[in-house]
């Protein structure tokens, strides 16, 4: 748990950015890191066109944005260290250049199908370290946490994650492998799909081996196994209904250029009704 260097999170006033900051500084004051306010201005016209006194007026109402969430954030937790860096450009590119070795967390509309340039989307693909997409739930939740898992390098990293998220917070874990993904897996597995019974039993080898070390490193936290003949979509989004947060990799073994994510991490962050955090693997660049 030790190897983030601060919690970031973009604040632009919005009530969803608001969601975000009050997440980030429960999430800094857990995990005893220091917290960074952002906010990104940019003159919104071709360059062009720029007029210096405007562009000055908008910088400034920047500054005052993001006194206001610095204010708002040292009010809610007081013991957390907070720190505020203005940006000059788009949102998610002055995130990343920052982002370091740390986790960002940021706001997000309601569940909807969100456009390709959104902040929501572009963030977690490109990101390095841990996005955590931060949605007001649907409904009344109960203190816990899913995970993805389907035996991918980054379904490793999201378990991790879950794992401490869970401790962190005192919340239960069910973990959810997705079984029914035929379009997805290797030539030489194609025939498992029409034995149900062999399926099963190496969809179910394959959940009990990515969870055991967990069990043994954070034997705190209670954790529930799921393994629904459905494809991982459904399952998740399933799963996720009463969830405070659900935890995937940035994309499975399907082989696709790593600055783009999976179908399956696409829909979560479309559809979820909860919190969504990305987890990318530690040795991709």
């Amino acid at each position: 748990m030790g190897r983030y260097s601060q919690v970031l999170v973009g604040y632009d006033g919005t009530k969803e950015s608001e969601r975000a900051l009050r997440w980030a500084v429960e999430e800094a004051r857990r995990r005893r890191l220091p917290l960074t306010v952002c906010h990104a201005w940019r003159w919104p016209y071709p360059i062009s066109y720029i007029d210096y006194e405007g562009a000055a007026i908008i910088k400034r109402m920047g500054e005052n944005l993001l006194r206001h969430g610095t204010a708002l954030a040292q009010n809610l937790a007081p013991g957390v260290p907070v720190r505020h860096r203005l940006m000059d450009g788009p949102t998610a590119s002055a995130l990343l250049h920052h982002a370091d070795d740390g986790l960002i967390v940021i706001g997000s509309h309601e569940q909807s199908e969100l456009p390709v340039g959104s902040s929501a989307l572009q963030i977690p693909a490109r990101a390095r370290c841990p996005v955590m997409v931060v949605r007001d739930p649907a409904q009344a939740t109960e203190g816990r946490v899913v995970a993805g898992v389907d035996g991918s390098a980054g379904g490793e990293a999201a378990l991790e994650f879950a794992f401490e998220e869970a401790a962190l917070r005192g919340w239960r874990l069910d973990a959810v492998h997705g079984c029914w993904e035929p379009a997805s897996v290797a030539d030489s597995e194609i025939a498992l799909f029409a034995d149900k019974v062999t399926l099963e039993h190496v969809c179910g080898a394959r959940l009990q081996r990515a969870v055991a070390p967990w069990l043994v490193k954070c034997p705190q936290v209670s954790v529930r196994t799921f393994m629904p003949m459905e494809e991982p979509r459904r399952a998740l989004l399933d799963a996720a209904e009463g969830a405070d947060l659900i935890v995937v990799g940035d994309r499975g073994e399907g082989g696709l250029h790593p600055q783009l994510l999976g179908a399956t991490t696409l829909a979560m962050l479309q559809l979820s009704p909860c919190t969504v955090a990305v987890v990318h693997p530690l040795h991709r660049t």
